[in-house]
């Protein structure tokens, strides 16, 4: 009697950090397995560990090799973290790809705004509606979150169904799209629950999220009290958050005026896919300055304190239409994500410094998150009854809360895993079975590098201790042609006793070359070597570091 197929879950990304999410599930033996890949995220460099740095992708070289039994990949919703590498990715995959409305026109959207952006072809499926895709049956369940269209994913197999919560929360009144489909997913956990792979950023608080309804209360009691100009910045692709903050404008008698490309981008979509409707129309910046101080009110991209976003600009006085003075306000309805904490505290200084009236979630309930916390989580397993849950989208603290209220809650097998995972979810006892390549990949500027890459490593070093570059020119006996060039960046120009660095490392250099022997000397490569070891040396003596050094040796 033949064996059933196994079921198999792997995460390439999003377990143990926030982003970058790619999970993927496999049915068949461990010679020969059918894929199905759920959401391509990124996240996002860190100047300080990964100068230059734009995007982190996760490394797709096992989906590469895998390619002809890659029988799709399936978005939960829109967001960067979820589908921000597919513009990249996806030339090496070439597999087709399923979203509802929203998500797909976003996508499109973002491709149009692209450069050279190859052209990809997306699979339209209705919310709540089912596709099969090769052996697996996906079914998009509504979720609340803070974009529209957001769906868990039933993955229903011969083996066993999954459900793949992609990011959620319960919100019996979101302000926009479904709440979650509670209904549904009681239906399901009737039916049976093989695995629960499950959202864990909230998992370390308390309570239940509150309502998209109750922001959008305390927007308007805001901007109707305000007295000058006011400007909210937001999330882009929180579609709900915009309309509570035109309604709110309605309410004060003001004009919405759109400020960045990425809000104009999903403006334009949300009011395409039926979204604004019966929102009132915005106005582009241009009018911004036409308008009385007390009619206007700009929605701003820039929460995260990006450098070149609207908020940003305005903050530094430099944006070409929009101003603030003493007296307007700012509503910050938004999070500050872990990391952007000194970007956005500089702009929140630079408002200050001007006599501006900053107002964040500190004081006033402006934000409410997309993602579950401890009772909304067990409500999920509540209604699911899963046989096994396993957390993820979350750092070790959030898979291991998680972990621990599942079991509290009386889940039978939990499982906390790593990228990389190879895990077995039925039939027969789950459990880790294996590992599977996983990394990450830098986009530097439109280059994709990977983890090891001599640029990342490199740049980071000489962002630490900068980089000395020395040049040789030597004849074919041994003798210096010429005196040697030095040039030395990011290297403070004297040391403690006032005495040049140039100075010091060119003689340095100079007494290297001179006690060398004549076979020594005319080995380009011995001699660059002695003279990259006496520079460092010599710079960490007189500096406490040691940079990177270039030696080029010319034989004339």
């Amino acid at each position: 009697m033949a064996r059933p197929d196994e079921l198999v879950f792997a995460p390439l990304g999003g377990v143990g950090e926030i982003g970058m999410n790619l999970s993927i599930y496999g049915l068949g033996n461990r010679h020969q397995r059918s894929w199905l890949a759920v959401d391509l995220g990124v996240s996002f460099g860190d100047e300080e560990h990964l100068p230059g740095i734009d995007l982190i992708m996760p490394d797709i070289g096992f989906l590469e090799k895998e390619r002809k039994n890659l029988m799709g990949l399936v978005l939960t919703h829109a967001h960067e973290d979820h589908f921000g590498a597919i513009i990249d990715l996806w030339p090496k995959l070439q597999c087709p790809i399923y979203a509802t409305k929203f998500s797909a026109a976003l996508f499109e959207a973002k491709c149009a705004a692209e450069r050279n952006a190859p052209n990809i072809p997306v699979t339209v499926i209705p919310s709540g509606g089912r596709v099969d895709i090769g052996p697996f049956n996906v079914e998009f369940i509504p979720v609340a979150h803070s974009i529209p269209e957001s769906h868990a994913l039933a993955i229903h197999t011969e083996a066993g169904t999954v459900l793949h919560t992609g990011d959620w929360k319960i919100d019996p009144t979101p302000n926009i799209g479904r709440p979650t489909d509670e209904k549904r997913l009681r239906e399901l956990g009737e039916e049976g629950v093989l695995a629960l792979i499950g959202d864990s950023t909230n998992a370390v608080r308390d309570g239940r999220s509150p309502s998209e309804t109750e922001v959008a209360r305390t927007i308007i009691d805001l901007v109707k009290s305000a007295k000058g100009r006011v400007a909210v910045t937001t999330f882009a692709s929180n579609v709900a958050r915009i309309k509570a903050v035109a309604d709110a404008a309605k309410a004060a008698d003001r004009e919405v005026v759109v400020v960045g490309r990425a809000m104009e981008r999903v403006v334009q979509v949300a009011r395409e896919t039926g979204y604004l409707d019966g929102v009132q129309n915005f106005r582009s910046p241009e009018v911004y300055g036409h308008l009385p101080q007390d009619k206007v009110l700009a929605l701003c991209t820039g929460s995260q304190g990006e450098a070149r976003a609207a908020l940003a600009r305005i903050a530094n006085d430099d944006h070409p239409e929009i101003t603030l003075n003493r007296g307007d306000s700012v509503i910050f309805s938004s999070r500050t994500i872990p990391g952007n904490e000194k970007a956005v505290g500089a702009i929140i200084n630079n408002l200050i410094l001007q006599g501006v009236e900053v107002i964040t979630d500190r004081t006033h309930l402006v934000h409410v998150s997309g993602h579950p916390r401890r009772d909304e989580l067990r409500d999920m397993i509540a209604w699911t009854r899963p046989q096994l849950l396993i957390p993820v989208h979350g750092e070790a603290l959030h898979l291991h809360e998680h972990a621990k209220l599942a079991r509290a809650a009386g889940v039978p097998r939990v499982l906390v895993v790593r990228n990389g995972d190879l895990v077995k979810l039925g039939p027969g006892d789950p459990g880790i079975i294996g590992e599977v390549p996983s990394g990450r990949l830098y986009k530097d500027g439109t280059i994709l590098e990977d983890a090891k890459s001599r640029a990342v490593v490199e740049r980071r070093r000489m962002a630490f201790s900068g980089c000395a570059f020395v040049a040789i020119a030597m004849t074919a006996q041994g003798e210096l042609a010429d005196d040697p060039e030095v040039d030395l960046v990011g290297i403070p120009e004297k040391n403690r006793a006032g005495e040049p660095f140039d100075d010091i490392v060119f003689d340095a250099v100079m007494s290297t070359i001179e006690g060398l022997p004549r076979a020594r000397r005319r080995d380009p490569d011995a001699l660059g070597e002695s003279v990259r070891r006496a520079v460092r040396a010599v710079i960490n003596e007189h500096w406490g570091k040691k940079p990177p050094c270039l030696v080029h040796v010319l034989t004339v």
